[in-house]
């Protein structure tokens, strides 16, 4: 059984209801959907989690309309100057995770770009936070995907994230929102990505 996961259920109003298929809609943000996807996991067995949603591209990153696999997705967990938090006894803070890296290949054989992403508490509004996520070797942001991606992690649970691009992270003004663009292209790649995934 696969488990797709998305914050709002319009990201995917698209898709059709499949056999070997769940839908969770978590809400928005990366505190709902860890907590969320930790339940679901612990409560029912699934083969996959998958999640699935819009993003922003941050400078240099891919176009609206796009769809994208994310193959690491990190969060700003760390000192405000960028260096790791100091934590007794050698401990690090987990600020980073994987997408299986099978799928993520199988993917990309079929044309799609393959990024890195960074979970956000808050829609970047500026260009100066855009280029300064950018420069953190982010291409996409989005609300969620790197606490789906731990919580999947945690359980044991292979997991990848798919995005469609639904704007340019950075000024509001001329960041070119388009919901429908990011769902249009979240559909494509997810359509691939369950072709791909499906049980034989």
């Amino acid at each position: 059984m696969i488990l797709i996961v998305c914050a709002v259920a319009k990201e995917l109003a698209f898709l059709e209801p499949q056999p070997h298929v769940e839908i969770l809609v978590t809400g928005v943000g990366p505190v709902d959907a860890a907590a969320n996807v930790s339940r679901a996991l612990a409560t029912s067995p699934y083969d996959l989690v998958i999640n699935a949603g819009i993003a922003g591209a941050l400078p240099g990153g891919p176009a609206v309309g796009d769809g994208v696999v994310v193959a690491e997705d990190a969060v700003e967990l760390d000192l405000e100057s960028g260096e790791a938090i100091p934590l007794p006894d050698g401990l690090r803070a987990h600020d980073r995770a994987a997408s299986d890296l099978t799928l993520v290949d199988r993917i990309a054989e079929q044309g799609f770009a393959t990024v890195r992403g960074i979970t956000v508490s808050r829609v970047t509004s500026s260009d100066a936070t855009a280029a300064r996520l950018a420069a953190r070797g982010a291409q996409v942001e989005s609300m969620e995907g790197f606490a789906v991606l731990r919580a999947a992690e945690i359980a044991g649970v292979p997991a990848v994230q798919v995005r469609g691009i639904s704007n340019r992270a950075g000024d509001r003004a001329a960041g070119g929102w388009d919901f429908a663009a990011g769902t249009d292209g979240l559909a494509r790649i997810l359509d691939a990505l369950l072709a791909t995934a499906a049980p034989r």
